[in-house]
């Protein structure tokens, strides 16, 4: 397969993630695994790195699985067709969570997808809320209404808030 391009917002928010080898990512709202294709090869089954990819959307978990073929045959990665609300993993089992251009966090009250967060985090975890451009103040609003602690966020690429549970 041809090598497809990497968007800057996807390369931002790979650096967000900062990935080594053991770390367990969850990625929500993964599109076409542009960002798995470049957090999965930071990732080590045997150290204990696992990534999670996950979207609504049928076709974007297809593209996420092909394009990210070796990382799933090599079970590194999982690529799920879940909304957020809905997701079940194990408690404490993820240790950054992000999400790129994902509208819910500001366009409603994201609480009931932020409680799900909270519970996968382990201790100490991370959440990362991302845009390819400035986010808008209601994710920050939203997230503080809910019980985490945001922190802007910005670089190459994109911007957002980091935050985690208070």
């Amino acid at each position: 397969m041809a090598a497809r391009a990497v968007p800057a917002r996807a390369r931002f928010a790979a650096a967000a993630v900062g990935a080594r080898p053991g770390t367990r990512v969850l990625e929500v709202g993964c599109g076409p695994g542009a960002v798995a294709s470049l957090v999965c090869p930071r990732l080590d089954r045997v150290a204990g790195g696992a990534m999670w990819a996950v979207d609504r959307s049928a076709v974007a978990v297809a593209r996420t699985t092909e394009r990210c073929a070796a990382a799933v045959d090599d079970g590194v990665l999982t690529v799920l067709r879940s909304d957020l609300a809905g997701l079940r993993l194990a408690a404490g089992s993820v240790d950054v969570a992000f999400t790129l251009n994902v509208n819910l966090f500001w366009t409603r009250d994201p609480g009931p997808e932020l409680a799900v967060l909270r519970g996968v985090l382990a201790p100490g975890g991370v959440l990362h809320v991302l845009y390819e451009g400035t986010p808008p103040a209601a994710v920050a609003e939203g997230l503080r209404r809910n019980g985490w602690d945001p922190v802007p966020v910005s670089g190459d690429g994109g911007a957002g808030v980091t935050a985690r549970p208070a």
